[in-house]
């Protein structure tokens, strides 16, 4: 019997010797701690906004441009009529086409969304691997991200003011 309760308790912690530590952060939690976060998020809404305006005016043009055709379309000819039709479908191509340039997948505000955010997430995740080296830890996930979910987790395996701090920030301290 002894002998069997000690290859039971070798067997357990040998188990235990080749446990994984894991843990996790909340990337967004961290990002609302640093400046350069928000400056850059404050400078793609600018350049959001000021983008939606000029596909918004383009479309009130078109509207009008529409409207004005409804009003005139008894008094035109023919040849007159088509002309403007051809005019209103080429001007809302045109509109929908920068709307696309600026918004779509591969867009500009895609583009300016990965050089300005880029850098800093790649700050985040060399600091995050420094932390997981300097703890030992096999596995780290990202609380924050859509892709893993977590039910529970302790708030004793979260590392993210530990991020933060060697980031060189306070933790607690987020930024309005």
């Amino acid at each position: 019997m002894k002998k069997y309760l000690l290859i039971c308790f070798l067997s357990f912690t040998c188990m235990g010797a080749f446990a994984q530590k894991f843990a996790y952060v909340d990337t967004e939690y961290i990002l609302k701690h640093l400046p350069e976060y928000k400056s850059s998020l404050n400078e793609l809404n600018v350049a959001s906004q000021q983008w939606q305006g000029q596909v918004d005016q383009n479309f009130v043009e078109i509207d009008k441009m529409y409207k004005a055709y409804q009003a005139d379309q008894v008094l035109l000819t023919a040849d007159m009529r088509k002309r403007r039709e051809n005019d209103i479908i080429e001007k809302e191509k045109e509109a929908k086409d920068f709307q696309r340039r600026i918004f779509g997948p591969d867009g500009e505000l895609f583009q300016k969304r990965g050089k300005l955010l880029g850098p800093i997430q790649d700050k985040v995740t060399k600091t995050i691997t420094e932390v997981a080296k300097g703890k030992q830890l096999d596995f780290i996930f990202d609380k924050s991200s859509e892709a893993t979910m977590m039910i529970y987790a302790s708030s004793n395996y979260d590392v993210s003011n530990d991020v933060i701090r060697l980031l060189g920030f306070k933790p607690g301290t987020i930024l309005k």
